[in-house]
């Protein structure tokens, strides 16, 4: 089975013998600038016949190609080399309950071509497994993705042991805990498979896609249930045995004994949650189930709906204001399906926080909405597959 580490050590600027590799050169080359032979040798400090070598090894797998020539300033013009994103393809899918995003993405992790579809989660692995790979190969065929397929990145909707990609006891996934996904998954594509939870994933594809240059950022998933994603230093922080981020059953402040689904009472999750601020509407004689039908009540001006949204963000915030003492993070991003109720929440939310955490750790803080909506997930496993593929310590191996 290929290696699924997904995060090789970044520390490393080169190979044992001390020279910059070829997966180093083109980490360098994925800024998207064209440079030439002489402006590489001068940014590595290796010689002109070395970064020849790695270049021929990289244009060999087509990884970098020859961008025309650069400038003349007397002489020969020198030839320019820029990154090709589209040498190799990423599959990428965010798998709901009764839903999911699939996607084909270049090497930069930006979707080629993007599909919404319905299925059950209740249906077991084979089968929704199947419907992803069937609509994988659909989607390349239809849209002449004929390049390779660099790996497979794909978030569930429940606990994921990452080091395998087995789901682990997931509360809503009947007939998945434990069953090897990305060995199923490589019987159709015979590449690395990772697989991980899809809150985790929604923050890597927010903090790729729109905030990569904050270091330390929490990600919240407001909606039937209530999670986090937590970069830390730049990476995705999934904890000993990934389970870091499970915001909504830590014990909130006002939920009292309010029960909760996981056992316990008096969760986050109990009191904040779109199912849980719909049962206080029911119960002040508002029809309301879901998420949808509390955000559209909001919308629609309903003052009782409003200040219920706001006090879930009061409670929310409660909760998230220990963990901004802990881990002062620069950015809280708010999403899932709740969160389209809008300032309501965020309101309530910065409200709580800005009252009970320190000041020197909300100096900076910035509480805002989700920047990538609802595509943060198949983002989030694209950006993972890349990251994976294009990592020197794998990349290396593979062009040795």
């Amino acid at each position: 089975m290929q290696d699924r580490q997904t995060y090789p050590p970044t520390a490393s600027t080169g190979t044992s013998n001390g020279t910059t590799s070829p997966g180093e050169l083109l980490r360098l080359l994925r800024d998207g600038q064209a440079r030439t032979r002489a402006e590489l040798a001068t940014e590595t400090g290796l010689a002109r016949s070395t970064v020849r070598s790695r270049l021929d090894a990289l244009m060999h797998a087509g990884l970098v190609a020859d961008w025309g020539d650069a400038a003349a300033t007397g002489g020969r013009p020198a030839s320019r080399f820029v990154f090709n994103a589209r040498a190799r393809l990423a599959l990428a899918a965010d798998v709901g309950a009764t839903h999911a995003t699939v996607a084909v993405a270049d090497l930069t992790g930006e979707p080629l071509v993007t599909e919404k579809l319905t299925l059950d989660i209740a249906d077991g692995p084979d089968t929704v497994l199947g419907v992803l790979a069937d609509t994988w190969r659909r989607l390349r065929v239809e849209h002449g993705l004929t390049a390779p397929v660099a790996g497979v990145g794909i978030g569930l909707p429940g606990p994921v042991e990452h080091s395998t990609g087995k789901p682990t006891h997931p509360p809503i996934m009947p007939g998945w805990n434990g069953y090897d996904v990305p060995a199923r998954v490589q019987a159709d594509f015979p590449v690395s498979v990772l697989v991980d939870n899809e809150v985790n994933l929604m923050a890597l594809g927010e903090h790729a896609r729109c905030f990569p240059g904050e270091q330390n950022m929490i990600f919240v998933k407001v909606a039937t249930g209530i999670g986090s994603g937590l970069v830390s230093n730049g990476q995705l922080h999934r904890g000993d045995v990934g389970a870091a981020g499970d915001l909504g059953h830590i014990l909130a402040p006002s939920a009292g004994d309010v029960p909760c689904r996981c056992g316990n009472s008096g969760c986050l999750e109990a009191v904040a949650s779109g199912p849980a601020v719909a049962a206080r509407l029911r119960s002040a004689g508002i029809d309301a189930t879901t998420s949808a039908d509390v955000v559209a009540l909001v919308q629609a001006g309903n003052l009782v709906a409003g200040q219920q949204v706001r006090q879930a963000g009061r409670d929310i915030g409660e909760v998230l204001a220990a963990g901004v003492s802990l881990f002062n993070p620069s950015v809280i991003v708010v999403g899932g399906s709740l969160a389209q109720a809008g300032e309501m929440l965020l309101a309530g939310v910065r409200e709580s926080i800005y009252r009970r955490s320190l000041p020197l750790a909300t100096e900076r803080l910035r509480i805002v909405p989700s920047h990538a909506g609802p595509n943060a997930g198949v983002l989030g496993a694209a950006a993972m597959v890349v990251r994976h593929a294009l990592s020197p310590t794998v990349l290396d191996r593979e062009l040795a």
